[in-house]
């Protein structure tokens, strides 16, 4: 690297894309009254978009599974990353690729005042070299999710709930005239999603004789199924709701099944809906979290566990059954929840 000082200004010349983003990661160049960080453009169509996959799959134990004669185990998506964890990578990963094949240098995206896809979203836009904004469903707060969302670079859009309803409405009605706009649906609901959450079933090394996962738009939910057929495994899937009413969920997984496929939905651990938890589900992710030392949440991962030992309790699995649940991530959940724990 070369630096040539001109009274206060400076001109950095790099030999290599590594030696600049070291650099530019660690320290904000102010030039007059401008921050200035990487060169956008230059930086996207650069980047190798990828995160080395860290997702091992860790037996449970509990005496529940050992008098049932079970096998259960839990693959540990929430370790691919510390933010963009889960099906959040899976479901962002082709649509940040998408977005470079097309010079698209800013990502818009939509969730709840909690989402944790805002925040994965924000932090794979700092980390790959976008801009990101996120359009938040509800009245303006300030929170610990929203904190990181702004820590990591993104801009926040509060919107009322009925314009929230249609996403590509309040898309174009902000960034109509914004080239670089590249919306990303709530959730990363998408086939480029369901595409990176298929992807799942070719790191499994062992056989298994049922696939859980929780279910919110069905992205992974279909990309899992896909998988499965792809590679034309005999196990059966069962998909877990985390909403009230949760049959609707079986179009959403159409929407993304590449042929159809027949599956398990099990709607009646929602315990109230989006986001709720009775003081039950409370105590299960209490006692899983200190029994295993695997971090889990009420709103997604700690449901669907909660159905796979209450299933079990209930004799649903015959004796022998390898069962897989998958940690889809998620853990900032967490903080929307503080209270209840």
């Amino acid at each position: 690297m070369k630096i040539w000082q001109f009274s206060n200004l400076k001109i950095w010349q790099f030999e290599d894309l590594k030696m600049m983003d070291a650099l530019i990661d660690s320290v904000k160049f102010e030039l007059f009254n401008f921050q200035i960080f990487k060169s956008t453009n230059f930086q996207i169509k650069s980047m190798n978009i990828e995160l080395e996959i860290f997702s091992p799959v860790h037996q449970i134990k509990d005496k529940l599974f050992d008098e049932q004669d079970l096998k259960v185990f839990i693959k540990r998506d929430d370790l691919i990353h510390p933010i963009i964890s889960g099906n959040k990578w899976r479901k962002l990963k082709y649509l940040l690729k998408q977005a470079q094949a097309e010079n698209k240098s800013h990502l818009v995206t939509f969730g709840g005042a909690y989402s944790n896809h805002l925040l994965a979203t924000a932090a794979a836009a700092a980390k790959f070299g976008f801009k990101s904004t996120g359009i938040v469903r509800g009245e303006a707060v300030n929170n610990d999710t929203l904190f990181l969302c702004r820590l990591h670079g993104m801009n926040l859009l509060f919107t009322d709930r009925e314009s929230y309803r249609d996403k590509p409405a309040l898309f174009s009605k902000h960034f109509a005239e914004d080239e670089q706009a590249f919306f990303i649906d709530e959730g990363g609901a998408s086939a480029e999603g369901a595409k990176g959450c298929s992807e799942l079933i070719d790191e499994l090394t062992e056989t298994y004789d049922h696939i859980f996962c929780a279910c919110g738009t069905g992205t992974t939910a279909a990309g899992i199924i896909n998988g499965i057929e792809k590679r034309q495994l005999s196990i059966q899937f069962h998909a877990v709701p985390v909403f009230k009413n949760g049959d609707f969920i079986k179009d959403e997984i159409s929407r993304f099944l590449t042929i159809p496929e027949n599956y398990h939905l099990h709607t009646g651990y929602h315990f109230g809906g989006y986001g709720k938890a009775d003081n039950t589900l409370i105590d299960f992710v209490k006692q899983f979290v200190a029994a295993t030392g695997i971090l889990i949440e009420p709103v997604y991962t700690g449901k669907m566990l909660y159905a796979i030992y209450d299933l079990a309790a209930k004799n649903y699995f015959a004796p022998g059954s390898r069962i897989l649940a998958i940690h889809s991530g998620g853990i900032w959940g967490l903080l929307g929840m503080k209270d209840r724990f």
